[in-house]
Order: structure tokens, then C-alpha cells, then sequence
């Protein structure tokens, strides 16, 4: 059934319609309240607490169409791209700067348990169709096409996140900077009339987690799948059951014995499902999307795990509902993917994945053009940058452009060289790069402010291009001018 995600359907605008209406009432309170009469483009936050000052908003607000118009890009086989970002993919949708657009997303572990995340529902079949005749989505990463290279599967599995998308952004160049508002972010109905009015996701203890060398017993990988409310009335998610990781062969014939490969369907009748688990345990929901971000300009395919500069998989929880990421354009459109829908997670991401849940996201896409950053906090910007109403934060990589500093090999090379001692290093030089920039502090002074007011934090250690962000609360700067 059409929820407003089947441009094809016969009442598909009725749907849309229902479908928005059914947005909370604070969604709709913030969309009133950020727009502006010329332009229908405000800055976020307080007067002069916001990272897009107001001569930059207006000047933005010229440059933009007077009425933003709303655009919806559902998540199938034929408007995403699994495991890759790339310059050269066909945009989806076009939109303008002001533009809402909503974007369905994926988890790419919704194999895990088709029957609790695939099974009645459109989108999701098309994409994880796969038979021994066919696969909905053949590539899943930047590796290689052909059989004859391969051994995993198209792709390799270098690269591992459904990401639906690009959005082109009209107008956005090289050295521009894209706002992304993240309006709204709920939970994806599970479509199977078994499981009415829930949503399900999985986490995966998996090989690539820290974790894994530091086993009390035996190395394995065990899956938990877990259970939340779609309808947003219980805060929390609450495990439903777990199962070893037994080897599973694809419908093309290929053994996996390890979580190697995005989207195998798993085969319950050859696992031991437990029940037992984690009873009593409610862990409190914050959805937020994994991997967002742009295409970067130095290679063709770029393996959506290691994040970058222009974003990508930062797997940070804070990027949810209210937050503003801010990325530096580097190719035409800017080229916006979104996709690593997380229900819940935890700083570092420990185990290898958080809990994996499909999401729907409501986004508006503001372009700052270059020649209008001067003299603004976000004229030298040169990395993805949050904003919240009460906090600036910055991410650190152990590489902050891998893909320009590890030459030819980055791509593999990357996973072999990260560390959080290189993380904290960069997000010390980014964090100290932001308080002499926007708040005109000397070196000395915001050295010091680093070590007693700013708090630094791992935020993965999974994802090949390991993650430290610092975070200053907007709050400290509130005596000044």
C-alpha cells in the first residue's frame, strides 16, 4: 500500500498529504518559525548564536526562490545507490536553496530479519530482491563489477550503507557551503501486518568491531534485533532476540561465513534464535542518520564507510531531528546522499553497528555561496560541522581528507592507519581553527578554553576513518558582544 512514498500510485497526492499531516505539531512549529517573509530563509537559533550570521541569511534569502517548495524522494531500487558515493551518479531530484525535501532511508541490515523489515513493504523488497536469477540493487560498494574480480558479490562489499539519493542542489559549486536542517526523522513502519504498529532494527556485534581481539570466550558475531514504537509513544527501544552468526549462502551460490557482504538474506532455520535477552532493558531512542553527506571530487567510487570531509558515514547520534550539518561543496550539485538510519547509538559504536533501523527524513537545504562567506564563521570551512540550538561541534578524523592524503591505495590503506590519537588531533586543530575564527580568540586563549570548557569525545572507532568530535556549548560565549 501507497503511504505516500509510490509516486505512481492513483491517489498518491492524497497519500503525501496524509503522510505530512501526520507530522508532529513540533515539526510544524519549527517549520513556521524558520522561515522568514523575504526569502522563507532564517537563521537557526538565537540572534547571533547560529554559525549563518543575519546579513548572511538575507544574502542567501536574495539569492533563493521567495516560497520553498517541498519535494519527497522514496527509498526503492531505482533511487539508491548501495555502498559508493560517487560524483558521477544521476541525481534523483533537483531542488532549490530553501528547498524541504523527504527522503526515505534504508538499513542495510534489514536482512537481518526480512520478516520483520522487508516483507510487505515496496521499497524495501526492491531493493533486497535477490534471487538466483536477480538482484534489485546488483553493486553494493566501490569495488569491482565484474565476475570475474569479484568473489563477495558485485561491489565487494566495499562499502556497505543503502543511500537514497543524490539531491542536486541547484547552483551549488566548489567552495559553496550546504546547510542541511534536519527537520523530522521518525522510524519506517514495519510493513507486515504481524508486526502492526512497530518498527524493528538490528545491531550487529560484528568482526570489524572493537570489540572483537578482546573476547572473553570464543570469537563470534550475534546479532540482536530490536523493537521500537513507530508511532513515537515509547521513548525507548527493547530487545526482541539475538542469534549467533552461522555461515549463510547467498542466492548466487556464495558462502559467507562472517557479516562480509551487505544485504544477505539470513536463513532463520540455520540459526538459534534467543528470546532471553536483555530483559528489562529499555534503551532510550535518539534516531539520527548514520551516513550523511556529499560526494567528494577525488575519485570516482568512494566506499561509504570511512567519512570524510565532506561528510558522509560520521555516525554520530546528534545528527537527528534539530541539528544543522553544514559541508563544504566540492563537486557540481553538491550531490547530497542519505542512508545508515540509526534508531539508537552510542559514542564509539563499539560492537561495529548501532541499532540499524529505516528511517524517514524531513531535510531543508540551504546554499551558502561563496562569495557570501567572507567574513563569516563559515568562510574557511573546510569540514562537516554541527549545529544544535545549544552547542557547536566539530568532527576530527584520524585523516581529515584520506582520500587526498593516503595517495592511490587511501581506500585501503585507511583502514590499516586510523587511530584516536589521530582523531584527537584533529579535532583539537578544528576546534581551535573554530574559536580563533568565529569567536576571534588568540591561540592562547582558546588552548585554554579547550581544556576546561570544551568536551572531546570518541565517536566511532568502526568506521576505517576513526572519529573524535569536540563539543563547545554556545552558552560560554554569552557574555560577549
Amino acid at each position: 500500500m501507497c503511504r505516500g512514498d509510490d509516486a505512481n500510485c492513483p491517489q498518491f497526492e492524497l497519500h503525501y498529504r496524509a503522510f505530512r499531516e501526520d507530522l508532529d505539531h513540533e515539526r510544524r512549529g519549527f517549520l513556521k518559525s524558520s522561515f522568514v517573509a523575504a526569502g522563507g530563509i532564517a537563521t537557526l537559533g538565537a540572534a547571533g548564536a547560529s554559525l549563518v550570521t543575519p546579513a548572511l541569511a538575507q544574502a542567501t534569502a536574495a539569492k533563493s526562490p521567495a516560497v520553498p517548495k517541498s519535494h519527497y524522494l522514496p527509498a526503492n531500487a531505482d533511487t539508491v545507490h548501495w555502498g559508493y558515493f560517487s560524483k558521477s551518479l544521476k541525481p534523483r531530484v533537483e531542488v532549490d536553496s530553501g528547498d524541504i525535501v523527504t527522503i526515505e532511508t534504508l538499513t542495510h541490515h534489514a536482512n537481518d530479519d526480512a520478516e520483520r523489515m522487508v516483507e510487505g513493504d515496496p521499497g524495501a523488497e526492491s531493493v533486497f530482491l535477490w534471487t538466483k536469477d536477480k538482484k534489485g540493487v546488483d553493486r553494493r560498494g566501490a569495488g569491482p563489477t565484474d565476475p570475474k574480480v569479484y568473489k563477495k558479490g558485485s561491489g565487494e562489499g566495499q562499502g556497505v550503507h543503502v543511500m537514497t539519493g543524490p539531491v542536486y542542489v541547484r547552483g551549488a559549486e566548489p567552495g559553496d557551503v550546504l546547510e542541511v536542517r534536519i527537520l523530522d526523522c521518525v522510524p519506517r513502519p514495519c510493513a507486515n501486518p504481524k508486526f502492526k504498529g512497530k518498527a524493528f532494527g538490528s545491531n550487529a556485534a560484528a568482526w570489524w568491531g572493537y570489540h572483537y581481539n578482546d573476547m572473553l570466550s570464543e570469537k563470534r558475531e550475534v546479532v540482536t534485533i530490536y523493537e521500537v514504537d513507530a508511532a513515537g509513544a515509547k521513548s525507548w527501544a527493547q530487545a526482541v532476540y539475538n542469534f549467533k552468526w552461522v555461515p549463510q549462502t547467498d542466492p548466487f551460490g556464495v558462502v559467507h561465513e562472517t557479516i562480509d557482504y551487505p544485504g544477505v538474506p539470513v536463513d532463520h532455520a540455520k540459526t538459534s534464535r534467543n528470546f532471553d535477552v536483555l530483559k528489562g532493558v529499555r534503551v532510550p531512542i535518539r534516531p539520527h542518520f548514520g551516513t550523511l553527506g556529499l560526494a567528494p571530487s577525488e575519485v570516482e567510487f568512494v566506499d561509504t564507510i570511512p567519512p570524510n570531509y565532506v561528510g558522509g558515514n560520521i555516525d554520530n547520534w546528534r545528527i537527528g531531528k534539530g541539528a544543522t550539518m553544514y559541508y563544504p561543496v566540492a563537486v557540481e550539485g553538491g550531490l547530497l546522499s542519505v542512508g545508515d538510519p540509526h534508531a539508537s547509538q552510542g559514542d564509539s559504536e563499539l560492537c561495529g553497528t548501532a541499532i540499524e533501523c529505516s528511517l524517514t527524513g524531513v531535510f531543508q537545504l540551504v546554499l551558502h555561496k561563496k562569495g557570501d562567506l567572507a567574513g563569516t564563521p563559515l568562510e574557511e570551512l573546510n569540514y562537516p560541522m554541527l549545529e544544535t540550538k545549544d552547542e557547536w561541534l566539530v568532527h576530527g578524523f584520524s585523516f581529515a581528507n584520506y582520500l587526498k592524503e593516503l595517495g592511490a591505495e587511501a581506500q585501503s590503506a585507511i583502514y590499516g592507519k586510523s587511530s584516536v590519537d589521530l582523531a584527537m588531533r584533529d579535532a583539537f586543530r578544528k576546534m581551535r581553527h573554530f574559536l580563533m575564527t568565529t569567536q576571534k580568540l588568540t591561540e592562547d586563549e582558546a588552548t585554554s578554553l579547550m581544556s576546561i570548557g570544551v568536551d572531546f569525545g570518541v565517536t566511532q572507532v568502526v568506521d576505517g576513518n576513526w572519529g573524535v568530535h569536540a563539543v563547545v556549548k554556545k552558552a560560554i560565549f554569552a557574555g560577549r558582544a
